[in-house]
């Protein structure tokens, strides 16, 4: 990890979205309502696949090097960082919003700047693992393959659906699974009973944002998932299916159709990962799929504590109380339970956020954090949701630490586990009580 000598100069940006440096002021962040100034360790180099955005009707706040005042920028308008995968946010970035200017669209908004000819953000690298990065992917391999295997296999209608994914929407799973590699998607519900303010598949006409991707429009038989899942078994190195994707609505509510093709999977292949990622509102389904086959269950949230997740996902015939139940009945199943974590700093690493966590780790037995960016216009957010105070911010990098401290058995990533990984840390954690 390479932190700058000094904290970088603040990058602002023109009408026509040109970047430029403002060598008057140092970056400044945001960390909930409050913008703070920052030291060089808080920085790392800009990550390779990162994007930069220009962001219209926000004036730039950065730090006097002299005074160690906030000051506005004259030099245009604000820019931020969409951190590449892998990536954890630490600090967002910092401007005022002038009247009339739109609401952002669904990315996380982290902090930018220039030092020595390079751009420096501040984020933490999560996770080893490459299976995301910008330069694994080859997308006319992508086409070709999706191109060939539509045409080779035209009545599995869900096939086709991840090639549009894979070739439109450059979905990074659905690109894996025309490489042959690593995690592969099943989208499989086209209805959802949460009803996120930051839903990137749907979002209601009254909201000022459009959703990022459509979702799936129908539902596929077991039979056309478990023809995706068992090829991809068969030819991918650390191979792992997932239900539960940015194009569908909460998978659970399939959960019979989902079961029956674990069922047709494991007849076939006792190889790979079948993965869910869920809100976890059912726990009845939940057993019934750990029972056929179901290898990790991935649960979304962004807090721990109960009025915030109600507050932000807005749960429709399910509790707080119900997705931990699940989380509970996984573990007692035996396998594999991760949170998908949205980060916002300045909430997620406030002490109230802190005890909600550790409480949720070990009522639940939860064996994985995954330190997600939560990606949502931090001013709208605010807006709509009813933020409970939780204290002074510690940091997202001190948490983590504070969590490794705590409890020395979680598993920090960003990216679901193979079988390497969780058969060899699971007969270690499962002697705990679940």
């Amino acid at each position: 990890m390479k932190h700058p000598h000094k904290v970088p100069y603040l990058v602002c940006s023109d009408d026509e979205g040109n970047l430029f440096e403002d060598e008057s002021l140092q970056v400044a962040a945001r960390v909930g309502n409050s913008v703070i100034a920052l030291k060089p360790t808080d920085f790392i180099e800009l990550p390779f696949g990162s994007d930069m955005f220009h962001l219209p009707g926000r004036i730039p706040l950065g730090i006097d090097p002299v005074t160690g005042e906030v000051k506005q920028s004259e030099m245009g308008y604000a820019s931020a960082a969409f951190v590449a995968p892998a990536h954890t946010q630490t600090h967002l970035a910092a401007w005022v919003t002038e009247p009339g200017a739109p609401t952002l669209p669904l990315y996380a908004y982290t902090a930018l700047g220039w030092l020595d000819d390079k751009f420096y953000t501040t984020a933490v690298r999560v996770d080893p693992d490459r299976r995301q990065d910008c330069d694994q992917f080859n997308q006319n391999a992508v086409e070709r393959s999706a191109k060939r295997e539509v045409k080779a296999n035209k009545n599995n209608r869900l096939l086709a659906h991840i090639a549009h994914c894979a070739t439109v929407y450059i979905c990074p799973a659905a690109r894996n699974y025309f490489l042959n590699r690593w995690e592969a998607p099943l989208p499989t519900s086209p209805t959802c009973n949460s009803q996120c303010l930051g839903c990137i598949s749907y979002q209601p006409k009254e909201h000022p944002i459009t959703s990022t991707q459509n979702r799936i429009t129908f539902v596929p038989t077991p039979e056309e998932i478990a023809e995706i899942a068992t090829g991809h078994f068969a030819i991918a190195p650390n191979p792992i299916v997932s239900f539960g994707q940015g194009c569908e609505g909460e998978p659970i509510l399939q959960w019979k159709t989902i079961k029956e093709s674990i069922i047709l999977m494991r007849q076939a292949t006792t190889k790979g990962v079948i993965n869910l990622n869920s809100n976890a509102s059912l726990p009845d389904a939940v057993d019934e799929l750990c029972k056929a086959g179901l290898d990790s269950l991935r649960v979304s949230m962004n807090s721990a504590r109960e009025e915030l997740y109600n507050a932000y996902y807005k749960p429709r015939n399910y509790t707080f109380s119900d997705v931990k139940e699940s989380m509970r009945v996984a573990r007692r199943n035996g396998i594999w339970v991760s949170i998908n974590y949205f980060v916002f700093p300045g909430v997620t690493d406030t002490e109230a956020e802190f005890e909600a966590l550790c409480n949720l780790i070990a009522d639940c037995k939860i064996n994985m954090i995954q330190w997600r960016n939560f990606n949502i216009d931090p001013e709208w957010f605010y807006e709509n949701v009813k933020v409970p105070h939780g204290g002074e911010a510690m940091g997202v990098r001190a948490l983590m630490d504070r969590i490794r401290e705590k409890f020395p058995h979680i598993y920090h990533g960003y990216f679901n586990p193979g079988k390497e990984i969780i058969n060899d840390y699971l007969p270690r954690v499962n002697t705990l009580d679940c």
